[in-house]
């Protein structure tokens, strides 16, 4: 019997509406590139959409380099990448996005040395760097170091706190006997917009990184951090505005040793995508890497993170389950999540093991349940609201 066959997605940046998941997805253009991988995402003034990421041969190869692409407001088709940065000596990741005071987007990256001979991961080398563009990411301004410390590694965009103190959260890669197991976060503050910047360090946060902040009531901040040991996302508070932290704790949610993104929605809940799967055996101070970093979910909390009742897996990839056949999937790893003016969720991730960006737009409802009552958002100062 012959059926129709359903569209596929393509890699010319079409979206299209998913019936069966009640979202539109599509695949960003990958361009010329072996690879693409660390999606980020913002919403530039005009409405329209920007997605980077990095792009090249593999991850740590000097040829790999910072790409962005947009998707203008009311169109339903990305545009084909442009380059951001270039250094040649240099493998240049991690990128996130941040609308400046300047009335410029703000690229911040990694840029590490390239591999030298007996040394693969060269982390220990980077540092952090920002580019600017005038023109909503069509050009870019030439480089400046921002954070020169070797070793200085980021994820997550600058966050802007409700008394306009800004926060950036980091970690600081070693070249030590531990590797990357031994990796601590830090958090870059300034109190002038940029101008100048003090660290804050996270106690007995080794193996605790990629913090990715957010802001529950005025100075209260919660930071969501991927654990190198993959056995569970974990959390840490600040009372102060981020001068001092709390000793990170295991979340519900499992991790893989990959990279997650937090955020609070306009509703009040918080927003966790990130890959629903760990190691059946953690070792203490280990770091793990259990290789499936597939389905993607995203998890609601209405407790300010400390419990996840309302989950959803976003992308399920090839669907192979049971340990001898679980390799037949692809990865799907390194989701952004970001929120749009209009209320709308914005979900990207590198997909078919880093052959392009796929991006999913959905509503908090696609997660919730449209059919839930909601019950009220937990107010993190009087306690109440969640039930």
């Amino acid at each position: 019997m012959n059926y129709p066959t359903l569209p596929g997605l393509t890699l010319d940046g079409q979206i299209f509406r998913n019936e069966e998941m009640g979202t539109a997805e599509g695949l960003v253009p990958p361009g010329p590139f072996a690879t693409c991988h660390s999606p980020a995402m913002i919403e530039l003034p005009n409405g329209d959409m920007l997605c980077c990421w990095f792009a090249g041969t593999y991850e740590g190869d000097a040829d790999v380099h910072i790409v962005c692409a947009r998707l203008p407001k009311g169109a339903d088709r990305w545009t084909e990448p442009v380059s951001v940065s270039g250094d040649p000596r240099r493998s240049e990741q991690n990128p996130s996005l941040f609308n400046g005071p300047d009335g410029a987007v703000w690229c911040m990256y990694t840029a590490q040395l390239d591999r030298v001979a007996g040394k693969d991961n060269m982390q220990f080398t980077s540092q952090i760097r920002c580019q600017k563009s005038l023109d909503g990411g069509i050009t870019w301004s030439d480089y400046e170091t921002v954070f020169s410390r070797e070793g200085s590694f980021c994820r997550q965009p600058i966050q802007v706190l409700k008394n306009g103190r800004w926060i950036f959260g980091n970690w600081l890669c070693t070249d030590s006997e531990d590797g990357l197991s031994g990796d601590p976060s830090v958090f870059q503050i300034s109190d002038d917009q940029g101008k100048t910047w003090r660290m804050v360090e996270m106690p007995n946060s080794r193996g605790r990184v990629h913090p990715t902040v957010v802001e529950l009531e005025d100075g209260h901040l919660t930071a969501f951090m991927r654990s190198r040991e993959a056995d569970n996302i974990y959390r840490s508070e600040s009372l102060d505005w981020g001068e001092t932290w709390s000793e990170p704790k295991p979340t519900p949610l499992p991790n893989n040793n990959s990279s997650i993104s937090a955020i609070r929605t306009q509703s009040g809940r918080i927003a966790v995508a990130y890959n629903p799967t760990c190691t059946p055996t953690p070792v203490s101070g280990k770091a793990a890497w259990p290789g499936l970093r597939c389905p993607v979910a995203v998890a609601l909390s209405e407790d300010g993170g400390l419990t996840f009742p309302l989950i959803r897996w976003m992308e399920r990839g090839e669907g192979y389950v049971g340990e001898e056949n679980k390799t037949n999937n692809k990865q799907y790893e390194y989701p952004y999540l970001m929120q749009s003016a209009d209320g709308m969720l914005h979900l990207t991730y590198a997909a078919y093991t880093r052959k392009c960006i796929k991006y999913v737009c959905l509503k908090e409802e696609d997660v919730a349940g449209a059919k839930r009552e909601r019950v009220g958002v937990y107010n993190p100062t009087s306690g109440e609201g969640a039930k």
